[in-house]
């Protein structure tokens, strides 16, 4: 049995009140929790309200049941904040963070960020989680005193999932000491950081379950091969037997995914509990200096792999979703190639961004292409999927994934 909500933080969890800071200091909000100012400034951002329109895995005028970034995020942040409360992690931390994570998703899902990553090839390449901190960092413009959000440091830390050792290295110089430089040194983030890479994990591969089923491009049939599901399917049956009729298949489904979705939570916690027990972490800067505690027991673990391996073989490579990927690839390179050609058919605010980044350069010469092409790539970055449809049309007279 999974024992109360833990009331209080446990030692190792992330008190905002000893938060390492914003960049710009700003006095404390009198009825918020540095955290939950952070939610608030991400929620009320235009980044995040993008992500209504952004793929997950189907494009968003494929079906309007289909998850989209924001739907996504908003998973994550409920998987999570139930681990948090269990373990007396801090849960706005925890839902700040998942609702953050993916504001520098490309339109397109990862087909987008693909032929980004390849048009900024020979100019420092793109990379989401970057994009997402250089979002809260520099790119919303909502206060007079400063660009970005002005996020915690802990927030901040959070974004980053992965990080080259040469964005680190970039990270460290605007920053010494600073959110990239744990992947300088081989250390974890914090707890709650660790918590929403997990939960991702387990909303995208259960909520992908269920698009795919609906989209019909994969059937129960098909997810009856994996463990992971089929022991709920049948525990599912057993429990409910009417859910055997055909036209109960969806109920099926759903609560199938329900029980696997609750048996991962329970594993993780379980597992996670058991790793904090034998590491014994004083407080937050030991955890960051042992190996990451947030995890699944060996068996959930090979379990959630061999499911993952399924989505990509059945879902993600299916010839139906490579068609779309592929002519979404099309789109965002041939944006990249007209407004890098023409940067005058950039919004205003975006070539007067050019202008400055020009102003500041050493050497134009020299860094003038690769200023333009990542003003470019934020502002591609930015659209949403139908935004970008309608500027291609636009730019260059063709109509695709209409």
């Amino acid at each position: 049995m999974i024992s109360h909500s833990k009331t209080a933080l446990a030692k190792y969890a992330c008190d905002p009140a000893k938060s390492r800071g914003r960049r710009f200091a700003q006095p404390p909000a009198p009825t918020r929790t540095e955290y939950q100012r952070d939610r608030d400034r991400i929620v009320h951002s235009t980044a995040f309200r993008r992500l209504v329109y952004k793929t997950q895995v189907f494009l968003n005028h494929e079906g309007d049941l289909f998850r989209t970034r924001l739907t996504h995020s908003l998973e994550v942040a409920q998987l999570g904040r139930s681990v948090a409360r269990t373990l007396g992690l801090n849960e706005d931390l925890v839902e700040t963070i998942a609702l953050v994570h993916d504001v520098g998703h490309t339109p397109f899902g990862h087909a987008g960020q693909d032929a980004l990553n390849a048009c900024m090839a020979e100019f420092g390449g793109f990379e989401h989680n970057l994009q997402s901190l250089r979002i809260v960092d520099q790119l919303e413009e909502r206060y007079p005193e400063f660009d970005g959000l002005n996020l915690t440091f802990e927030t901040r830390e959070g974004i980053l999932k992965h990080c080259s050792r040469r964005d680190a290295e970039a990270l460290e110089r605007a920053e010494p000491g600073g959110v990239g430089h744990r992947f300088l040194v081989h250390q974890q983030p914090s707890l709650e950081a660790q918590l929403c890479n997990l939960a991702d994990e387990i909303a995208y591969n259960a909520h992908d379950i269920d698009d795919g089923v609906r989209s019909g491009l994969i059937t129960l049939e098909q997810l009856q091969a994996l463990t992971l599901f089929e022991q709920f399917r049948l525990q599912a049956l057993k429990e409910h037997p009417q859910l055997g009729q055909r036209h109960q298949g969806r109920r099926l489904l759903y609560e199938s995914i329900r029980r696997m979705l609750s048996s991962q939570i329970y594993d993780v916690i379980a597992a996670t509990q058991a790793a904090l027990d034998a590491a014994q972490p004083a407080n937050v800067q030991a955890v960051r200096t042992l190996p990451p505690l947030v995890q699944f027991g060996p068996e959930m673990r090979a379990q959630s792999k061999a499911l993952k391996a399924f989505l990509l073989e059945q879902l993600y490579r299916h010839p139906q979703v490579a068609h779309t990927t592929g002519q979404a690839r099309v789109v965002v390179t041939e944006l990249f190639a007209a407004y890098a050609r023409s940067p005058d058919e950039l919004p205003e605010s975006y070539q007067h961004h050019i202008q400055q980044a020009h102003q500041a350069a050493p050497d134009l010469s020299a860094d003038g292409p690769r200023l333009t092409a990542r003003v470019v790539a934020d502002y591609i970055a930015g659209m949403t999927d139908r935004f970008a449809l309608r500027e291609h049309e636009r730019l260059t007279g063709k109509r695709l994934l209409s």
